[in-house]
């Protein structure tokens, strides 16, 4: 059994954040969808089936240190009928549960066992691999089952089933019996179902059981809704409440930010965001005092919504600050005190609280530009159902603060970076593989034009066969006939000289792998700087056309590829070089490491790494650009650091690299192995 009230408070929670993560989250329907239209158990080539019905899963078999998916792959192209009648079994209905779950894993013990080769330590097909197959071709019956996402939620719901870490078939069938109690609360909610209904585009599986909706609320229990802390504290019985006048007074209560403190904390992204960053436009548009129930009128939300988005983001700021609270009678604190003061409505005023935002933060929000995270308010002004909203997010504002948080690069190179791209024109990151280049790009945009605004940033990737047709124009298939088409670089820099007020970045990926004077034809000279907004006439249409002077080209380049000849100098004339080093030793990888880590293992294994470059650096026969870059220790997006983690990290991304560098001395590669895995062992 489960708290079916608290599951109703999340299904509210849920039905704010489904629109706007949608977009990020459809891939387990489009999973499904995928499988369905592919998944052949008689197939002549099991192995390649296989593949490509799994090939929208992603993050579901794989993440940073597992691996289900790849090894699952590996061990049907090397046996392809036994993993066949492993499917089938697994697959056959008439049979009991737990027997299909261990029979598939111990067909998956005995394939490590008995593989020929010492490099298979794990097989990775547990409980939760085993569930995403069943939900896959049984989705109207099953669910992802993972037990970091199954165990908060059941013991947020106070469930009678609360799973053990263990791999167990117990375990999975508990998760099972857990998750049908929610989908059946949860396939009732018609707010929920009609907003799912309108996201959901055609190549999506429809979900008629909303078992699969079922997994993606679950999810968002464990990664948002307790890790945001939803309980609201607004309490409409505290003593405040009664009183006349804004409270709490100057005199009982600030939290003690200036507004150049306030503007500090307003450029952090853990600060700004979607939500929160909407709620305060929302009391800013209102003049900077509003009830929430006046704001939900005028945006189309719930007012619990959003007085729970003015609690949680107070509750995150004094997380990050230590700012003092104000407390209540019972020793309990009150958090959004922390943003506004507050008083009684009148009997005329929707709602029955008047929250103002303080005087300092009202006035570090002008300066900020907030209004450019507003919702869109609702065409007809009236009180609408959270489901049918549509917001109109504008893009987070971007210093060189967040760059050199993320980036890991002194300010200097920064500096440096910014007025080559600007002298030049064109500037090309270049390193070994870890360094961050492909981050770098994206972000140095962001830098330079002050907002994380994708729309004014393309990007591609060039390789052996890449043409003037893909990247200018040319004749390309449409239906029966050849049509000439325009490519994405034409179409990108006409969208630039649209708006010529604005800068636009166009990122190229592997730019040394392709052909310049080929893809470029008769635009490489146009790129330079001194030849921008300078005509000449294109080679199948004969009209003139021009680089606009307000696109920015960045490309990246790995040092490390020894399969690449020297590059051409036409690419080397017409582009800055910029160099991008491991920044273990940078302020930003320091604060990540105190930040997110904390632990001794890593930072001797940070250590080990930094003495592991300078020998690279030393080999005559590799030289800096082979150097390992700090990315490999950046823990990849939604994942949570352990030692497990890092030491797949060496197992399976450095180690390997340092086998292909020094195949040829074994003995160095030992020397390296036994230094990078014996920090695991102090």
């Amino acid at each position: 059994m489960i708290n079916h009230e608290k599951l109703r408070k999340i299904e509210e929670a849920y039905l704010g954040y489904l629109p706007d993560y949608w977009s990020d989250e459809n891939y387990k329907w489009k999973a499904i969808k995928q499988f369905k239209e592919n998944w052949d158990i008689e197939a002549s080539d099991f192995a390649g089936m296989l593949e490509k019905a799994l090939s929208k899963t992603y993050n579901l078999l794989t993440s940073g240190y597992y691996f289900a998916k790849a090894m699952l792959l590996e061990i049907a192209s090397e046996d392809p009928n036994g993993v066949r009648e492993a499917f089938r079994v697994l697959y056959d209905e008439t049979r009991d549960l737990s027997e299909r779950v261990e029979r598939f894993t111990a067909y998956a013990d005995d394939r490590k066992q008995n593989h020929n080769e010492s490099g298979w330590k794990h097989h990775f097909q547990d409980t939760h691999a085993i569930s995403v197959y069943l939900w896959l071709r049984y989705p109207d019956k099953y669910y992802i089952y993972k037990y970091g996402e199954i165990r908060p939620i059941a013991i947020e719901l106070e469930s009678s089933f609360v799973p053990k870490r263990s791999s167990s078939v117990e375990n999975l069938i508990g998760g099972y019996e857990l998750c049908d109690e929610i989908c059946a609360q949860l396939s009732k909610n018609e707010a929920i179902i009609k907003t799912f209904s309108a996201l959901r585009s055609d190549d999506c599986y429809p979900d008629p059981q909303f078992r699969t909706l079922t997994c993606d609320l679950i999810f968002y229990v464990s990664r948002y809704y307790l890790k945001a802390d939803a309980a609201v504290d607004f309490d409409e019985s505290d003593p405040l409440f009664m009183n006349e006048g804004w409270l709490p007074s100057l005199q009982e209560y600030s939290p003690g930010f200036s507004k150049d403190e306030w503007l500090k904390l307003l450029n952090n992204p853990e600060v700004i965001g979607p939500f929160w960053g909407g709620t305060l436009a929302a009391f800013y548009d209102a003049g900077g005092q509003a009830t929430c129930s006046q704001i939900g009128l005028t945006f189309g939300k719930s007012p619990m919504s959003i007085s729970g988005y003015c609690t949680n983001l107070a509750k995150r700021i004094h997380k990050l600050t230590g700012c003092p609270l104000s407390m209540r009678e019972n020793g309990k604190p009150r958090y959004w005190p922390i943003l506004f003061q507050g008083q009684a409505a009148d009997s005329r005023t929707p709602g029955s609280f008047i929250w103002r935002l303080r005087t300092e933060l009202m006035e570090a929000l002008r300066e900020f530009h907030i209004e450019r995270f507003l919702w869109e308010k609702p065409a007809n002004n009236s009180q609408t159902s959270s489901q049918d909203e549509t917001r109109a997010f504008q893009y987070e504002h971007y210093n060189r603060e967040d760059f050199l948080s993320e980036v890991f690069m002194s300010n200097e190179h920064l500096d440096q970076l910014i007025g080559l791209l600007k002298r030049k024109k064109n500037i090309i990151l270049q390193g070994a593989p870890g360094v961050g280049k492909t981050f770098t790009a994206k972000r140095l945009a962001y830098v330079m034009m002050g907002l994380k605004d994708t729309e004014r940033i393309a990007s591609v990737q060039f390789h052996q066969n890449y043409s003037y047709e893909d990247f200018i124009m040319g004749y390309k298939p449409d239906g029966a006939e050849f049509t000439l088409q325009t490519g994405v670089f034409y179409d990108f820099c006409e969208k630039a000289r649209s708006n010529s007020s604005k800068d636009y970045f166009f990122i190229i990926d592997e730019i040394n792998r392709g052909n310049m004077s080929k893809i470029f034809g008769e635009l490489l000279q146009l790129i330079e700087s001194d030849y921008r907004g300078e005509e000449t006439q294109l080679a199948y249409t004969h009209k003139p056309f021009s680089v606009p002077e307000n696109l920015y080209l960045i490309g990246m380049m790995n040092t490390a590829d020894r399969s690449l000849a020297l590059i051409d100098y036409a690419l080397r004339r017409r582009f800055s070089f910029f160099e991008m080093i491991p920044g273990f030793a940078s302020q930003g990888f320091k604060e990540y490491s105190e930040k997110y880590i904390h632990d001794e293992t890593f930072n001797a294994l940070v250590a080990q790494l930094i003495n592991l470059n300078k020998a690279i650096s030393e080999d005559p026969a590799l030289g800096k650009g082979f150097r390992i870059g700090h990315s490999y220790l950046c823990l990849p997006k939604g994942e949570e650091y352990s030692e497990e983690w890092l030491q797949s990290v060496v197992e399976y991304d450095i180690l390997p690299t340092l086998q292909e560098y020094w195949f040829d001395d074994p003995d160095k590669v030992t020397f390296w192995e036994n230094n990078l895995r014996g920090v695991f062992n102090a």
